[in-house]
């Protein structure tokens, strides 16, 4: 990384024009001159009585500015003044000027010369003297830039949160300084992880300060956050800290139960988005300050400043949640896994199923496998059954009042008798999409074609997209009128549920309102994928409904999804209760699911893609953009050798009224290397980025490594 305080710019890929000043933070230096901190590169006088002077000691500041171009990520040089010698700390938030304005940034390091030839200004002020920025959390920003193709500027807003003046003014702002770590001489209590054959080697490994590295294979059942919280407890008895990233804020409340009962108060802090600011900024703080030893928290926790970090934890790694939507898009599981090889940590990735990239993990030896034996499985697992839709339906008329198949008709009812039932439904809504009831032609909204649905029994339909009534709708193909259900939300399901078993109470969990947990009375419980509430003593029935909606999507990882989304709701499940999946049991995710054996499904995908040339087995980058703007970033691009360039083909419109618009005019592009060049790849691919941010040029190109959808 250039260290270039003086603004001057080599700009890479335009070897043939000549030097040319770009914005920077002073003034480009006559060739053969140099700067003295306190002198003029011009004339070499002393400064004029009651200028500023330069700090006596390391007087230069190394400073990352808040500026997301490409072409200008690296830090700039400035010079200290005396007066703000003793706040300005590495780490701290500093204002300096930058191209002719006031922008934040923060202070790296102080050294005693700058290597640029030119003028250096000075720090306007020091923000805080707080030191927000550890070397630890600047040196893995750098690295996940890097790796992701970024900027720092961009991680690092993902890493430090907005200051808050007032929680960095209260004393004793920090929760949990007189706490202390349960007793180091204790011998380490194994507890739920004695279901796992290698569960007690890894502890000790970890008691004994090593940095042993596990993909977990979770039993069904809820035992999973006092599991993970005993792996913290072992870690912090060693002296050292822990970090655990889940996907939601449920999951953080559960974790942090499971933490205070198994550590007690004030030895860890919980991070979550639904805090606010404030008490946010609080509890990161108690965290930077060493008071709190431990964080759970969602994605992005997984930055979160821990001293001496020696266990890192992902649960459910394969959750789309974990996904970061901003730029540049980094992955929990890559930057624990950064964190772990950094700081020499332990690893623990886990969940109920395995994605493909923790068995990638796995298979290059960075991991070990860590799972119960096929015994403990059996006794643990619930029992599932396949059923196809159409047959059973047929045969059942009370069944197809009820859109279920005979045998989940059968198991609900005999399960009701004891307790609550989950029925698992793909969509959300009441009929999300309907079509004509003579032709089956797909129903549309007339201004923007976006997709009809029915928001209840007694509603016109209306568009999904733009939201306009569609009262008059008839079919453009044979002028029908009316509509029939081509899918069946999670709310028509509780109403047919609801007049299939008349007396039970039947409860939903969906985006709109999600339960936080059910009771052991009888109920149905209508959840869509992700929002399945926990049960006391587990559910004693499961019903997995439309089973071709999350199979028969256009996605590479449209099996390993549906796998996941039904293992965790058959989780739920006392042992060896009845579970019922509507799909064809020919299927690998449905057979994987029969045998609860999501090893060997994701062993066998991985294997496939590998054959195909896919992630995880291979590196992809995605570039979405205008034609113009492909074509003009390929030609700067300077890519590693085999690098193959798929596409570009135009993007499907996004859903919402601007689409056929604008959206249609862009396309995607993907770039497919070997594994062992995704580095050169994403190195490639910033230096293009710069070359174009360096051009001004107008249209943007977003860069995505390795991203979660390729269709």
């Amino acid at each position: 990384m250039t260290k270039d305080g003086g603004g001057t710019d080599l700009i890479p890929g335009l070897g043939d024009l000549p030097e040319r000043p770009v914005d920077g933070p002073g003034k480009s230096a006559k060739p053969g001159k140099s700067a003295k901190p306190g002198r003029s590169a011009k004339s070499g006088k002393a400064a004029k009585k009651g200028a500023r002077r330069p700090a006596e000691e390391l007087p230069v500041a190394r400073i990352a500015v808040d500026m997301s171009l490409p072409h200008l990520d690296r830090p700039f040089d400035y010079l200290v003044p005396a007066e703000l010698a003793a706040k300005a700390v590495p780490g701290c938030r500093v204002r300096v000027r930058f191209a002719g304005q006031l922008v934040d940034g923060f202070l790296l390091e102080r050294v005693a010369e700058s290597g640029h030839d030119g003028k250096l200004l000075y720090l306007e002020r020091v923000t805080s003297s707080e030191a927000v920025l550890t070397a630890e959390v600047a040196a893995l920003v750098r690295e996940v830039a890097d790796r992701y193709a970024g900027t720092f500027a961009d991680v690092l807003r993902l890493a430090v949160p907005p200051r808050h003046a007032r929680v960095e003014a209260e004393p004793g702002a920090a929760p949990g300084d007189d706490a202390e770590p349960p007793d180091d001489g204790a011998e380490v209590d194994v507890g739920v992880w004695r279901d796992y054959p290698a569960g007690a080697s890894f502890l000790s490994a970890l008691a004994d300060g090593r940095a042993p590295r596990a993909v977990w294979t979770a039993l069904p059942g809820p035992d999973w956050t006092a599991a993970i919280a005993r792996a913290v407890a072992v870690a912090l008895r060693s002296g050292r800290g822990a970090l655990v990233v889940v996907a939601d804020g449920r999951d953080v409340a559960r974790m942090d139960a499971a933490l205070e009962a198994e550590l007690g108060e004030g030895l860890h802090v919980a991070l979550t988005a639904e805090l606010g600011p404030a008490e946010r900024y609080r509890r990161w703080l108690a965290v930077l300050r060493g008071s709190a030893r431990a964080v759970v928290g969602t994605r992005a926790a997984m930055f979160a400043p821990v001293a001496d970090l020696g266990l890192v934890v992902l649960w459910d790694d394969g959750d789309d949640v974990h996904a970061e939507p901003h730029a540049p898009y980094p992955h929990p599981r890559e930057v624990l896994a950064l964190r772990a090889h950094r700081a020499g940590a332990a690893a623990l990735i886990g969940g109920y199923t395995r994605t493909t990239d923790a068995t990638q993990l796995v298979e290059t030896g960075w991991a070990h496998a860590l799972a119960a034996d096929r015994q403990r499985v059996r006794t643990a697992m619930p029992r599932v059954r396949y059923v196809g839709e159409d047959a059973q339906l047929a045969r059942d008329a009370a069944a197809r009042t009820a859109r279920l198949p005979n045998v989940a008709f059968e198991a609900a009812r005999q399960a009701l008798q004891d307790g609550p039932v989950l029925v698992q439904v793909p969509r959300r809504g009441y009929v999300p999409g309907i079509a004509c009831g003579r032709c089956r032609t797909p129903a549309q909204c007339a201004a923007c074609q976006g997709p009809l649905s029915l928001p209840s029994s007694h509603a016109a339909p209306h568009c999904r997209w733009c939201g306009r009534i569609a009262g008059d709708w008839h079919c453009p193909e044979c002028g029908f009128f009316q509509v029939r259900a081509v899918v069946v939300g999670a709310k028509r399901t509780a109403e047919e549920l609801g007049r299939a078993f008349p007396g039970v109470p039947v409860r939903t969990s969906g985006r709109d309102a999600i339960l936080e947990r059910v009771g052991p009375e009888r109920a149905l419980v209508v959840a869509t994928p992700g929002a399945e509430p926990p049960a006391e003593d587990g559910y004693r029935a499961a019903l997995l409904l439309d089973g071709w909606v999350l199979l028969g999507r256009p996605d590479l990882r449209a099996g390993e999804e549906t796998l996941r989304r039904w293992m965790n709701a058959a989780a739920l499940v006392r042992a060896q209760g009845p579970v019922v999946v509507a799909a064809e049991g020919t299927l690998p995710a449905v057979q994987a699911l029969v045998r609860w054996d999501p090893v060997t499904y994701a062993e066998r995908e991985l294997a496939e893609r590998r054959d195909v040339g896919f992630p995880p087995a291979a590196r992809m980058a995605s570039l979405t953009g205008t034609p113009a703007a492909i074509r003009d970033l390929l030609a700067d691009a300077r890519l590693p050798e085999g690098a193959e360039v798929l596409g570009p083909v135009p993007v499907p419109p996004a859903p919402g009224p601007q689409a056929g618009t604008d959206a249609q005019d862009k396309e995607r592009a993907l770039i497919r290397v070997p594994r062992a060049a995704g580095h050169a790849l994403a190195r490639a691919l910033k230096e293009a980025q710069g070359v174009r941010s360096a051009r001004k040029a107008t249209e943007t190109v977003r860069v995505q490594i390795d991203p979660l959808e390729l269709i």
